[in-house]
């Protein structure tokens, strides 16, 4: 039997060619820019399995347009949420999804921003640039150190504790977690405290987001929250847009609430051109670039490629999200 597979945008060709040599037949929107919605149901009729990404909204409709042979929806990401899992598993359906193959390349990138925040570093080359760079000046362009600092942590999995280890060598005296329960089996080596989120908020230096978005984490990061935080607190969130009020933290950057913010993640997606925390120069927005390395979305593509491949013999998924 030929499977016929949608693959909604162009990637890497490592994962093309594994459904090839499966003698799947692709219906390939070889495109960097995401599939129109008209466009998705009208080529999703009829196939047995989706290749999809975060900027697809897999729900009823989509599922509906399909048809009955479907077996599996394989998206290119760790986050599902864009998913209906509900409509995933009332139709029996398998759900497959990167997990794993993208947590060094986030918990660097998570590194990386805390770090052009805390160094100023985009301000800095923006004054390289522009003639701002004069004489040396002892108070000119200060940031903040982790050297001795209080790193905090919401949301302690994978990604979470892969950038407590990476930024350990930096001298961080403190790390602070919250999550839904402590998690003694890593936190003794990493010499991290699970505390309640009020203390973490008031104690850390550097907060850092690495939490799920669901119903509960929606907004969360807000007036409220940031009014709890250090006025040199830094905060990044490298996550998922949704968990962060953006108009709550551009008042509490503007005001000086908190010393700065780094961004990977927006709502929407790009964030506007005149969205005010652009205007800031305490805040780094980066595109989305998270897991943007090229071993790692090959891996990201190959894996969501594989998960395709089992879902259509039948069998379990290399990677199954949980319905």
């Amino acid at each position: 039997m030929v499977f016929q597979v949608l693959v909604t945008r162009r990637v890497p060709d490592e994962a093309i060619q594994l459904l090839k040599d499966a003698n799947c037949q692709l219906d390939y929107w070889e495109s960097d820019e995401p599939i129109p919605r008209n466009e998705l149901l009208n080529r999703v009729k009829g196939k047995h399995a989706i290749f999809c990404l975060l900027t697809e909204k897999i729900d009823a409709e989509v599922l509906d347009a399909c048809g009955p042979q479907l077996k599996v929806v394989a998206t290119m990401s760790v986050g599902y949420d864009h998913v209906n899992t509900k409509e995933i598993e009332k139709r029996g359906l398998q759900l497959g999804f990167t997990p794993g193959v993208l947590t060094d390349a986030t918990a660097t990138l998570n590194v990386a921003l805390l770090l052009a925040v805390s160094r100023r570093i985009v301000e800095a080359a923006a004054e390289a640039k522009n003639g701002g760079w004069g004489t040396w000046k002892p108070m000119w362009m200060t940031g903040a150190t982790l050297k001795g600092s209080t790193v905090g942590v919401v949301g302690f999995g994978r990604i979470g504790i892969a950038v407590c280890e990476r930024l350990a060598p930096f001298g961080v005296c403190k790390f602070l977690y919250n999550d839904i329960a402590p998690r003694e089996d890593v936190s003794k080596h990493l010499d991290a405290k699970f505390v309640d989120k009020d203390t973490l908020y008031a104690e850390s230096d550097f907060i850092i987001a690495c939490t799920v978005l669901n119903e509960e984490t929606k907004g969360m990061f807000n007036k409220q929250v940031f009014s709890k935080m250090k006025k040199n607190a830094i905060f990044v969130n490298a996550s998922r847009g949704g968990v962060v009020n953006q108009e709550d933290l551009y008042e509490a950057l503007k005001n000086g609430e908190i010393r700065g913010a780094g961004l990977d993640v927006t709502v929407p997606e790009p964030i506007p051109l005149d969205h005010p925390l652009l205007t800031l120069k305490n805040c780094v927005v980066l595109p989305h670039i998270g897991s943007a390395e090229d071993a790692t979305r090959t891996e990201m593509a190959t894996l969501t490629s594989r998960n395709i491949l089992a879902g259509l013999k039948g069998d379990k998924l290399p990677a199954a999200a949980k319905l």
